[in-house]
């Protein structure tokens, strides 16, 4: 019996690219700066790290993404869940303080989902006002203060230990992507959410409590979003109102880059992870070659328009 010839018949080349392009910025990366100490060790590991929150943030996004809705509170929710869990901590013990920051992110997500799921407003409307008010919130909370976190547990589970020579913050990242992967390809609620953003209609027919479903993807982007501001706090010993609030565009370009569709139906945790490591391995490089913040922010730019115009190249076709 003769095999079957490979045929690259259906193969969606569009999936691979973030993969191929990954691969070709570290590579480029590697060459250029291959006297400034890029490809060290530490340098790498420093990567994932500083990559350990913005991981988490899009891991919520995808979610968010794929069922046609999108959150733009994020990074006001990292600054109030690290803020909230800091002052907490200064009079209860760190788990307390840790239920508090991301009971903080938990109701903000159900105030958003509420008022996407249940009052029918856009979601791209309510998390644009959310995210305004929890930045007023952020500086009123402690008067533009920054809040010191000197616990030592919290501080190695949330951000500077590590387990059998493990960085804590990369355990996080792992745990995080392979909860959220399987969520999203191995559970009904993962399919609800595909099913959800790829037709709504069909979704309801099915049976699919499409508002529900809108309300939790809400709440679980606040609650990733918590999280991250606890490893914020936890690496930096310390909460301020100005955490998070230059991540939604590095998340919105990791997941966009990473194979997730703005208008909903189709998404990818692992894409995410490889797009999330992707900028920081850009944020890290164009530092390594003295470029300034503006212009890192510009070339950030460019790479999510060029991933827009691939995305919505891909959904025409």
């Amino acid at each position: 019996m003769s095999a079957k010839p490979l045929s690259l018949k259906g193969l969606d080349p569009a999936q691979y690219v973030v993969y191929v392009g990954f691969l070709l910025i570290f590579a480029a990366f590697a060459v250029v700066l291959r006297d400034d100490g890029f490809l060290t060790a530490n340098n790498l590991v420093n990567i994932v790290q500083q990559t350990a929150p913005i991981t988490i943030m899009a891991i919520g996004m995808v979610f968010v993404l794929t069922s046609g809705e999108i959150d733009l509170s994020i990074g006001s929710v990292v600054a109030i869940a690290a803020l909230v869990a800091a002052v907490v901590m200064r009079t209860m013990p760190w788990p307390v303080g840790v239920a508090a920051g991301l009971g903080a992110g938990a109701l903000i997500g159900l105030v958003n989902g509420a008022l996407v799921a249940y009052v029918r407003l856009p979601s791209f409307l309510v998390t644009l006002a959310s995210m305004g008010l929890l930045a007023g919130v952020g500086r009123w909370l402690t008067n533009l203060q920054s809040v010191p976190v000197t616990n030592d547990v919290y501080t190695s589970i949330f951000g500077a230990g590590a387990l059998f020579g493990i960085p804590s913050l990369i355990l996080w990242t792992v745990i995080g992507v392979a909860v959220g992967h399987f969520v999203y390809r191995e559970t009904p609620f993962g399919a609800h959410v595909l099913a959800t953003g790829d037709n709504p209609r069909a979704a309801r027919a099915a049976g699919i409590n499409v508002d529900r479903l809108r309300l939790g993807v809400l709440v679980l982007s606040s609650m990733t979003a918590a999280l991250a501001g606890l490893l914020y706090a936890g690496r930096l010993h310390g909460a301020r109102y100005t955490l998070g609030e230059t991540d939604l565009l590095t998340v919105i370009a990791a997941v966009i880059v990473g194979g997730t569709r703005l208008n909903g139906g189709t998404g990818t945790v692992v894409g995410a992870l490889i797009g999330s490591l992707m900028m920081g391995m850009l944020n890290n490089g164009l530092i390594l070659m003295g470029l300034s913040v503006a212009e890192q922010m510009m070339v950030r730019g460019l790479i999510i328009l060029a991933a827009v115009a691939l995305t919505l190249r891909e959904a025409r076709r």
